[in-house]
């Protein structure tokens, strides 16, 4: 504050206060003197005592100088003014020695009232500035306090409190703090508290990560085991509900009444996962307007824990816990994509799907490349279908799961064929082909529930009573059980497997197809070549029969239990296979018969040149059709069968009797040897038809080749419209082997007649030769 500047007394102000002074008042009878109290106080306090003084003695002496020229006029009164005077004087000299006593006594008072007034103010400055500084350090106190709250929150896991603290720090209304060094300070030093923040709770959910990494597999295995116990209280009950037999875990009815149990992998008795520091660090994020940054390193960090899943090569036996951390895995991510918003999307979490189920198929298929135990895909098999059932119930699409099952399913497929497939042609091998006995009722009935065989087979097998033979071998009762445990292990596979039921069906048909053709009608096509027992090759045919038989009835029993799970019909398309090896035995048995009939023409002593013509059949052939009937009769097959095999033996008598026409073994013959030989056919045939087997038909090409001979029509054959009509099965090859025997005889014999007969046949040989080169040969 600028010093008070004091006031200064001019000669006219003091004239006019002392004009307001009257001591003498001429109307009072006391001195009036209080006036002077403030004059002199003011005197004092401006400290003009001496000027004051100076110029009251010139009022003084300008006074008396009037006094005097008053007192010139008027003596008396000017006496009277002089006494007055005198007495103003001593008034004035009194007044003057109060005035200076009390000039003296005020200003020691006043100097000390000074001092103690500058004191005071001091003071007061003091305090004044105390009191700032102290409002200054509390409300920097109560800053840092936050401040250090701030640190003590983020220790305790309080982040966005602790976001908060700050907020408000920034947030403060202006005041003195506001400028000081230590509050800007302070400001400055937010963004660097809100990245400890960050950091510690980016920290936090780094170990929430790790930590739900070592619990996945326990959360995988308790969604497993829901899962498993979910499937089996459905099956319970949908056996015994017919109506939901058709209906599988996850259907829309199952699904209807799983809501009413349903179990919470993450929040249960046994586990408790909670999710609160991915929320805070989700929520802090956001309030940072950095929701963008944790959102991509949390896509990295479960991108990096899904290629950890995986170890490479996949040890098979871990596949099972493999799978549980999987589900595990993909539950977690199925919950934070519910429950956070925005944070995580749908499509992040398919891409992590389809990168860690590709690895797995992969991994899968390489650990299984070189393996051939098909339960160990069985095993496989259930570990993938747990976790696509459990996982189909969080809206996982499985589609690639059901494929690589379909492709394990394929290779299990191939591996049960060759499994079963040396069995089957060890069976085949081992096979005695000999009828199955039974002994007891027990033995016929398990027997009868392996087979297949037709309604009207199995209730004469039924009425039958025990002891008994069966009408197929050990062989087809093996294959049949064993077909039985292959389809068994087929759809031990792909049970529980929804989709594909075509394609499944497709692959059934297909695999029993090979089994059927390739293990078992092909080895048992080796075994009849090298088999000649007629009674074996008889029931080798009867078992390739009951083997069609049982492709039917296979294909009827295995549609039926498809149609009942949704699927289609099954194609068992080997009954052609067997009908075909079947013919190969019926063949076999027409080869084995025919090595004994060579047997019986070599007892044959025919005369190719005989001189007349035979009244009854050669004797051999007694003994041949007493064989072929016996034989033929006896084997265990049906007439149909026996036909066949009749109707082979008869086509090679009469391919032999051709031969004996027609051969090159016999150079020449005459008209007398042919005869002979259709007596013998003859015979044969009326044989045969007397014990019912009319195979007449056999001899039409012998009796037809030897007619035109014998008739004399060779000219008659030449003409093409005859030919056509009359001697339709003649072979003109045959035929002019035939006549040019009967020419090579005729010019061997002596007499004219013969020979011009022979030079006729030689003749007509060239001629049926150049109208038909070639032709039928």
């Amino acid at each position: 504050m600028p010093p008070r500047r004091r006031p200064q007394f001019t000669q006219e102000s003091i004239d006019q206060q002392l004009q307001q002074i009257h001591l003498l008042d001429q109307a009072s009878s006391s001195e009036n003197l209080e006036q002077l109290g403030p004059i002199i106080k003011q005197i004092h306090a401006n400290r003009q005592q001496e000027i004051y003084l100076r110029t009251l003695q010139s009022l003084m002496e300008s006074k008396d100088s009037e006094i005097e020229s008053i007192c010139g006029d008027n003596y008396q009164e000017f006496i009277s003014s002089v006494s007055t005077l005198f007495s103003i004087k001593s008034y004035t000299t009194n007044l003057r020695e109060k005035i200076t006593t009390l000039d003296s006594s005020v200003s020691q008072v006043g100097k000390s009232l000074v001092e103690k007034k500058k004191a005071l103010l001091q003071t007061k400055k003091t305090a004044a500035n105390l009191d700032e500084a102290i409002d200054g350090l509390q409300a920097c106190l109560r800053v840092l306090d936050v401040v250090n709250r701030v640190g003590e929150m983020v220790k305790e896991g309080k982040y966005w409190s602790a976001l908060r603290s700050l907020e408000d720090i920034e947030s403060m209304p202006p005041t003195s703090l506001s400028t000081t060094p230590l509050f800007q300070h302070l400001l400055s030093s937010l963004p660097s508290l809100r990245g400890q923040i960050k950091d510690a709770v980016t920290a936090s959910m780094k170990q929430w990560l790790l930590d739900i990494r070592n619990v996945s597999a326990q959360i995988g295995q308790l969604a497993l085991e829901a899962m498993d116990l979910r499937t089996r209280r459905w099956r319970s009950r949908r056996d015994k509900d017919p109506m939901l037999k058709s209906s599988r875990v996850g259907s829309a009815v199952e699904a209807i009444t799983y809501e009413k149990t349903e179990y919470n992998v993450l929040d249960n008795d046994q586990l408790k996962v909670d999710f609160k520091p991915l929320y805070e660090c989700i929520h802090i994020y956001t309030a940072l307007d950095s929701l963008d940054e944790i959102r991509r390193s949390y896509q990295a960090d479960r991108k990096a824990q899904s290629d950890l899943i995986i170890p490479e090569p996949l040890p098979l036996p871990s596949l099972s816990s493999i799978t549980q951390e999987i589900v595990g895995y993909f539950i977690i991510e199925t919950h934070v994509l519910n429950t956070t918003g925005s944070f995580r999307s749908e499509r992040e979490v398919e891409d992590l799907w389809d990168a860690l189920i590709s690895r797995l198929s992969k991994a899968v298929e390489d650990a299984l490349r070189n393996e051939k135990d098909p339960d160990t895909y069985l095993k496989v098999k259930e570990a993938l279908l747990g976790s696509v059932m459990t996982l189909e119930s969080y809206s996982y699409s499985t589609g690639s799961i059901h494929s690589l099952i379909l492709r394990l399913f394929e290779k299990y497929v191939s591996i049960l064929e060759s499994k079963f497939g040396k069995r089957f042609e060890d069976i085949v091998a081992q096979d005695d082909f000999q009828p199955m006995y039974v002994e007891r009722a027990a033995e016929k009935d398990d027997v009868l529930e392996t087979v297949w065989l037709t309604g009207e087979q199995r209730e004469q097998l039924v009425q039958s009573t025990a002891p008994l033979n069966l009408p197929w071998s050990q062989g087809f009762y093996l294959s049949c059980q064993d077909i039985r445990s292959f389809v068994q292990n087929f759809y031990q596979f792909i049970e529980g497997v929804s989709q594909h039921h075509r394609n499944i069906d497709e692959l059934l048909s297909r695999s029993l197809d090979i089994i059927l053709k390739t293990y078992i009608s092909e080895s048992i096509a080796k075994r009849i070549q090298s088999t000649t027992n007629l009674s074996q090759l008889s029931q080798i045919i009867t078992n390739l029969e009951h083997f069609e038989i049982a492709c039917s009835e296979l294909e009827r029993s295995l549609t039926n239990i498809r149609s009942s799970q949704r699927g289609g019909t099954i194609r068992v398309m080997a009954a052609a296979s067997f009908a075909g090896t079947r013919n190969k035995a019926l063949a076999r048995v027409t080869e084995a018969m025919s090595s004994k009939l060579d047997d019986f023409f070599g007892l044959a002593e025919y005369d190719w040149t005989p001189k007349t013509r035979e009244d009854a059949p050669s004797m051999y052939l007694y003994e041949l059709v007493n064989w072929l009937t016996t034989v033929v009769d006896s084997l265990a097959l049906k007439d149909e069968y026996k036909e066949e095999v009749y109707r082979g033996a008869v086509g090679y008598i009469a391919s032999c009797f051709m031969d004996f026409l027609t051969g090159r073994d016999y150079p020449m013959m005459n008209e007398n040897a042919i005869a002979n030989l259709l007596l013998d056919a003859d015979f044969l045939d009326e044989e045969l038809k007397r014990g019912g087997h009319t195979h007449s038909a056999a001899f039409t090409e012998l009796r037809s080749t030897a007619s035109v001979v014998m008739s004399d029509a060779v000219n008659a054959y030449l003409v093409a419209s005859i030919r056509q009509t009359s001697y339709a099965a003649v072979k003109p090859k045959r035929l002019q082997a035939l006549l040019e025997k009967l020419a090579r005889y005729g010019q061997e014999c002596r007499d004219p007649p013969s020979r011009e007969r022979g030079e006729k046949r030689r003749k007509e040989a060239e001629a049926v030769g150049r109208l038909f080169p070639g032709e039928n040969r």
